[in-house]
């Protein structure tokens, strides 16, 4: 596997190229190239971050918390972790890792081999790639970049030193000591040791390689057009052609006035903060620059002859060392008239502004010691009751396309509502990546004990069965009870097998009665000695996984904290298909990792909850969502906590299967509910034992009802490690990998089978063409509700 190494450079494309590679990532997968999800979206800061020396903390480490070196350690762990898992999973032939802080940020030799190490550990063919301008006009874009991250130097300086000699020791002569709180950041403050391309190649070489660094040119009438994906081609080695991508403007220059206002205030910002009573989160800094804005001409790179002058021997040999770069790159033009700083106008004074805003730094460092107290969730809590109502948002462009009228209503009720989706809710931050758990061995019980019992009903499900066994095995699970009818896929085989091997408890529910399969099969479990012995009896699906967000991740875990409980309920968050169209043999857990937002009260299916509850004989009757009949003469030794282990029994002793703004909560346990996994799953699971109409509840209302991509929550992937482990073990069973493997070809059997007909190809096609934000979505799926 060949691993291409993009390190930038910043300004000269490395956005576009980036936001090409991310929308095109499924198609070059088929093409055996993997632009991996999990150093980042689309830019890998996470590979960047996990590399830089412990004490060159930049804005990314400290505005993500991997400040500390044991947690940027943790951080190269997962990563690499996640590396391996994808490379394990597709095999490419190439991997493509591309941020441009690489190129720009990393100054040290330590840096560079410890960024090495990792690779090597991937693959040992490592090419860097990196895309080049002329120093001159590369230079006023970073400079106003600089501005809205804190620089308060002039490009005076960066004149001087080209006059003077040696590029990239002046520039790191420049780089401060490193200060979050002053607002001292060596790539904020500091000068582009990186211009010196000359240099570059020879700081990475000297790590990668002799001839390991290939240099191609940044031309922006290419890269902001339609066929930018023929230099993805090229500077990837990519032999397949990978169509066109829409055309994009490239972004426009700041005016040279405003860049001198930015610059004037962060000399007095940086005094003020060097006083050590005021704390400035970067959003707000960056916001007071954005309000000093006015419009004017932008810098003129030919005003910059110095550098143009001083690069220009080094740069016609790089013309003859790359065969990408021509001279014509280069050609700046030179003014008589060398650069000086623009009149930032209308008689602009930065003490002026910096006291008009200094409510807001002050207003800031209230607020940031107050969420080191802990009470920055009620801060916002008080903040949004005062504040004014919001302006109409406008709806995005796939939404303003299919939404009907009655859900467009909906979307503007909701800019005012207290049931306006959003995910500040909890502590958790769930986006950050932690240690995985550890391996948890069987708990020793008595004969008469069953432990802690899943009871459920399946129907055509075999490609999922392992994966949810192995990791209920490894969260406390002890036994299982498991139900099916009208089973194709070979499900019941799959069960018949785990029951031989004493992992579970397989019954045949063909021949059910009443008014459903799955009601049937509640009551008949009663009956069951591994029900009536369990300790916890917990009813759930196939499609749902027990996500504890504590301790070791472990049942026992959570029950230290809910001591008194006796029934859980566990509150869905709803995983959309992530992007995954195709169904793969990958898990679930680990594929899908995009959902909806933690406050979440509409539509009622959102905040659904499954219980877990202890066998005390409290109640009569196990149904859906919920035990029920509740027995007079145990109503006190009742108590019902949500996912973070808070009282709720008033609200749900009698009934009820959903909870409220009042008892919504899952710091501790959630129920993660992946009702959709692929797109292609999707498909299968809505032809089951039906004819499917893409306009009815079971086909498309149901796709925009569960579809949920809006925010990333990777708090169960710390599990992996052990489910691997766990899946392992029971796939060396020959005759259990075989029924498996079977179970997998009968559905991407019948997904293709599903594509050959029009209804189903229809629905396909139209849920995949329904991109909403979570607002867009509630108010979609409130106006489903309404028409039912």
């Amino acid at each position: 596997m060949r691993i291409y190494l993009h390190i930038g450079l910043q300004h000269v494309g490395a956005e576009r190229l980036q936001s090409v590679l991310r929308d095109k990532r499924e198609q070059l997968l088929t093409k055996g190239v993997l632009v991996p999800h999990v150093a980042g979206t689309q830019n890998h800061t996470r590979l960047f971050m996990a590399v830089t020396d412990p004490d060159h903390v930049d804005t990314l480490r400290y505005n993500r918390g991997y400040i500390s070196a044991e947690k940027q350690a943790q951080l190269q762990a997962v990563l690499l972790d996640g590396l391996r898992r994808d490379i394990a999973l597709h095999a490419p032939s190439t991997l493509i890792l591309t941020a441009h802080q690489l190129g720009t940020q990393l100054s040290r030799r330590s840096e560079l081999e410890r960024l090495r190490a990792l690779l090597v550990t991937l693959s040992d063919d490592i090419r860097i790639v990196a895309h080049v301008d002329a120093q001159a006009r590369i230079l006023p874009q970073l400079f106003a970049e600089q501005i809205l991250e804190g620089r308060t130097a002039s490009l005076a300086r960066e004149l001087e030193m080209a006059r003077d000699g040696n590029w990239w020791q002046s520039s790191l002569d420049t780089h401060p000591v490193v200060d979050p709180q002053a607002g001292q950041f060596e790539e904020t403050q500091g000068a582009p040791f990186w211009l010196d391309f000359v240099a570059l190649q020879t700081f990475w070489e000297d790590v990668f390689g002799a001839g390991s660094v290939c240099y191609r040119a940044y031309r922006p009438e290419l890269f902001h057009s339609a066929e930018v994906t023929e230099e993805l081609r090229a500077a990837f080695g990519i032999s397949d052609q990978i169509g066109k991508v829409a055309p994009v403007a490239p972004p426009p220059p700041a005016a040279a006035a405003w860049l001198t206002r930015g610059r004037q205030f962060n000399v007095l910002l940086l005094k003020l903060l060097a006083r050590g009573e005021h704390i400035l989160p970067r959003k707000l800094w960056r916001q007071m620059i954005q309000d000093l804005h006015i419009d004017g001409a932008p810098i003129d790179p030919s005003q910059l002859g110095a550098l143009t002058h001083h690069f220009a021997a080094d740069n016609a040999a790089l013309c003859e060392g790359h065969p990408d770069l021509t001279p014509d790159l280069f050609d700046v033009p030179i003014a008589q008239d060398s650069w000086t700083e623009a009149d930032p106008t209308l008689g602009f004074r930065a003490s002026q502004y910096l006291l008009a805003f200094l409510h807001r730094i002050d207003k800031a460092t209230t607020e940031a010691r107050a969420a080191r107290e802990g009470d920055l969730q009620q801060l916002q809590e008080d903040r949004a009751a005062q504040a004014p109502p919001a302006a109409t948002a406008q709806l995005s462009a796939p939404a303003n396309r299919l939404m009907p009228p009655l859900a467009v209503k909906n979307f503007e009720m909701l800019q005012t509502s207290s049931f306006k989706p959003h995910n500040r809710l909890g502590q958790l931050d769930e986006q950050v990546e932690r240690p995985p758990y550890s391996e948890v061995p069987p708990r020793p019980r008595a004969d008469d004990n069953s432990g802690n019992v899943i009871v459920g009903c399946m129907k055509n499900e075999a490609p999922y069965i392992l994966e949810w066994v192995a990791y209920h095995r490894m969260i406390g699970v002890d036994n299982f009870l498991i139900y099916t009818n009208g089973c194709s896929d070979g499900t019941s085989e799959i069960l018949d097998r785990l029951q031989a091997l004493g992992i579970l408890q397989h019954r045949n529910n063909d021949n059910w009665k009443g008014n459903s399969p799955q009601q049937y099969a509640l009551n008949q479990a009663l009956k069951e000695p591994v029900i009536r012995q369990a300790e916890w009896v917990i009813h759930i699906d196939v499609d749902e996984f027990m996500n504890v967000r504590c301790g070791n991740g472990t049942l026992a875990d959570f029950f230290a904290h809910a001591p008194e409980a006796t029934n859980v309920a566990m509150t869905w968050r709803l995983f959309g298909h992530n992007g995954v169209t195709a169904l793969a043999e990958a898990p679930v857990i680990a594929q899908f990792d995009h959902c909806a937002p933690r406050f979440c009260p509409k539509p009622h299916t959102v905040w659904g909850f499954k219980t877990m509850f202890k066998n005390i004989g409290a109640y009569q009757k196990i149904s859906c969502h919920r035990p029920n009949k509740l027995a007079d003469d145990k109503r006190q030794e009742v108590k019902w906590v949500n996912g973070s282990a808070q009282d709720m029994t008033v609200e749900a002793i009698d009934n009820g299967w959903r909870n409220s703004k009042k008892s919504i909560g899952y710091d501790l346990l959630q129920l993660n509910h992946y009702a959709l996994r692929s797109a292609e799953s999707f498909l299968v699971k809505r032809q089951r034992g039906r004819a499917l109409h893409v306009d009815r509840s079971i086909g498309l209302n149901y796709w925009i009802r569960m579809d949920w991509n809006d925010h990333k929550d990777v708090t169960i992937q710390r599990n992996l490690p052990r489910l691997q482990a766990e899946l392992a073990r029971l796939m060396a069973d020959d005759t259990l990998r075989l029924l498996h493997q079977a179970g997998v070809a009968w559905h991407r059997a019948k997904a293709a089978e599903l594509h050959q007909t029009a209804e189903f190809e229809e629905l396909y096609r139209r849920a995949l063409e329904i991109d909403l934000t979570a607002t867009e979505r509630v108010a979609w799926a409130l106006s489903l509700d309404m028409e039912s």
